[in-house]
């Protein structure tokens, strides 16, 4: 999910005559980290391992930005085997019938003089629910290590971006609230303006 959030935030910082731009994210460089509270005693964390997608904006109208990203609910990884072949059972993501996860932006709203409140639709299990999450545009210009590698040279944007939902909504609400429903996640993800060719 790292890679759509924050690219809405470069739309901030480009100037008005610049031209709409497609940027794609490094799938090295970027995470979709989530945290949730493990039976009152202690914070836990995951990650997903696979996310792809694509973020269109118009620095002319924002709110005609488009962010679309597509996760691998089967790259689940907790650390703990036993705990990642769980959650890709039909008790939680039910990997086998529900492959992907994704998020479709529906708007962009300036939150601050660097953020921006993006809003859309997150699927997961086929269940569909309105998911907010605030951005933040951290880097923007050459990536430095483009003197060294052709895999960094152009453009590149570096985002971070955070939100939180009720597990439940989604049909993976199982032994919510002892383990708790509330879930935050986390993005941080490096793109590329253009990507790579293939």
């Amino acid at each position: 999910m790292k890679v759509l959030f924050s690219a809405a935030l470069a739309m901030l910082t480009f100037s008005s005559s610049a031209m709409a731009d497609i940027y794609k994210m490094d799938p090295g460089h970027t995470e979709v980290r989530f945290y949730w509270n493990h039976a009152g005693l202690t914070e836990q964390s995951g990650e997903w391992g696979k996310v792809d997608g694509d973020i269109f904006f118009d620095p002319e109208n924002i709110e005609a930005s488009k962010l679309d990203i597509e996760i691998d609910a089967a790259s689940i990884d907790t650390g703990v085997d036993g705990l990642d072949t769980h959650l890709r059972g039909d008790d939680f993501f039910d990997v086998e019938e529900h492959p992907k996860i994704t998020f479709k932006s529906t708007s962009v709203k300036q939150s601050g003089a660097d953020t921006v409140v993006i809003t859309g639709d997150l699927t997961i299990k086929d269940k569909t629910e309105p998911f907010s999450f605030e951005a933040s545009l951290v880097f923007k210009g050459k990536n430095p290590l483009g003197e060294f590698f052709d895999y960094y040279k152009g453009d590149w944007i570096g985002v971070q971006a955070t939100g939180s939902m009720l597990r439940s909504n989604y049909g993976v609400g199982k032994y919510a609230p002892l383990t708790s429903d509330s879930i935050r996640l986390e993005i941080s993800s490096e793109l590329r303006k253009g990507g790579w060719e293939k």
